[in-house]
């Protein structure tokens, strides 16, 4: 057993936020605290709990865990859970390094060699894909997702999914998966319409068609399409899922393991899943800490069914990517769809220190873009 030395965090371009807990013996382990948008709330919120945590148990990953969430009173959220994300991944980076085991031996051993995954092309204002979905082809992606539309109001011109429809059929045609993110900016009069022209073209999923706060709907719409229904990013614990799970109306939950306390809530909300035969697919455009721990888990867990991988998403255009920040970069490469199950100990994969303490000093914040509609409106982005 050791006692926690030393909590630190750094800011990290395009817009990561990353965890660093050290203890008495020098041991240490890597987490990610990432929240888009966010990062001085998240800040402030780690700084409270490195003066509580520091000198506690670094093993005691759980007490650590209940601590963070019963402790507090007013609880949960993204930025709260975000925090907790980098201090419990960080935890278990520390403990598995330790013992010299990867992160899934202490999960149980892990089901599969491999873990397949997707990654991203289009950007947040879709234009000609093919030969996005052509580069990602030739990395050896065979699935990617794309957001369905630009920005629309709450009744648009049915006109305004026309590209979508088109996108996901070129796509398709070069033999790929598509999974489609409405991202929460579709209202349901649009999501009606767009949910049932790309039924034909059978999308591997199609992402938060509505707002998650919008449940209702979500479960409607859900009665009235083939297009299994995916979502979960911006759900945060367990008891935030659990709703959805009993109305019926998610196919594929997405949790973030940056957002919703880290590897050990993800545990949670993976086996709560499970027992409503929903698959997860869990969100990750962030860095390679958070990536790392979803293998982790996705290893471990037997209704995982593909990952979010942020290779080249449209958000690392600052020249930083997954493979900037650590030594093995080589981990990340794609076969046939796949990516080989990390093996070293820890998270496996070998963060860059001198990398990251260098580009945290001038690192500015990221601010999340907004959309603006015709008549000077602000629209869901």
């Amino acid at each position: 057993m050791g006692k926690i030395a030393k909590m630190e965090y750094f800011p990290v371009p395009p817009r990561w936020l990353f965890v660093k807990i050290t203890d008495e013996d020098g041991n240490f382990g890597w987490g990610e605290a990432s929240l888009e948008g966010h990062t001085q709330a998240v800040e402030g919120c780690l700084d409270a709990w490195f003066d509580r945590y520091t000198g506690m148990d670094a093993d005691e990953i759980e007490h650590i865990w209940q601590m963070s969430w019963r402790t507090s009173f007013y609880r949960g959220g993204p930025v709260f859970m975000s925090a907790l994300a980098g201090i419990d991944i960080a935890l278990w980076d520390l403990k598995a390094r330790k013992l010299n085991q990867p992160i899934y031996q202490l999960l149980g051993g892990k089901l599969r060699d491999k873990i397949k995954v997707y990654a991203w092309i289009g950007g947040d204002r879709p234009a000609d894909v093919e030969a996005q979905a052509l580069a990602r082809k030739a990395q050896g992606f065979t699935a990617v997702k794309m957001n369905g539309t630009e920005d629309l109001g709450w009744l648009d011109s049915p006109s305004a999914l026309d590209g979508c429809v088109s996108r996901v059929a070129t796509v398709k045609a070069l033999g790929m998966d598509a999974g489609v993110d409405f991202h929460g900016r579709v209202h349901k009069p649009m999501a009606k319409q767009l949910a049932k022209l790309l039924e034909p073209h059978q999308p591997l999923f199609i992402e938060e068609p509505l707002l998650s706060e919008h449940l209702p709907g979500i479960k409607t719409l859900a009665e009235q399409t083939s297009c299994p229904i995916a979502l979960g990013e911006r759900l945060h614990s367990r008891w935030e899922v659990r709703p959805f799970l009993e109305a019926g109306c998610v196919d594929i939950l997405q949790p973030d393991i940056s957002h919703v306390g880290g590897i050990s809530e993800m545990r949670r909300i993976a086996a709560m899943a499970e027992a409503y035969d929903v698959a997860i697919a869990p969100h990750c455009p962030l860095g390679p800490i958070a990536l790392a721990a979803n293998f982790q888990v996705d290893a471990a867990t037997a209704n995982f069914a593909i990952q979010e991988m942020s290779l080249g998403i449209h958000y690392n255009n600052t020249g930083h990517d997954i493979t900037t920040y650590i030594r093995n970069p080589e981990v990340w490469g794609v076969e046939d769809g796949y990516v080989k199950m990390l093996t070293g100990p820890g998270l496996g994969i070998e963060v860059d220190e001198e990398q990251v303490r260098e580009l945290a000093r001038d690192a500015k914040a990221w601010v999340s873009p907004g959309f603006v509609g015709p008549g000077g409106e602000v629209r869901e982005w």
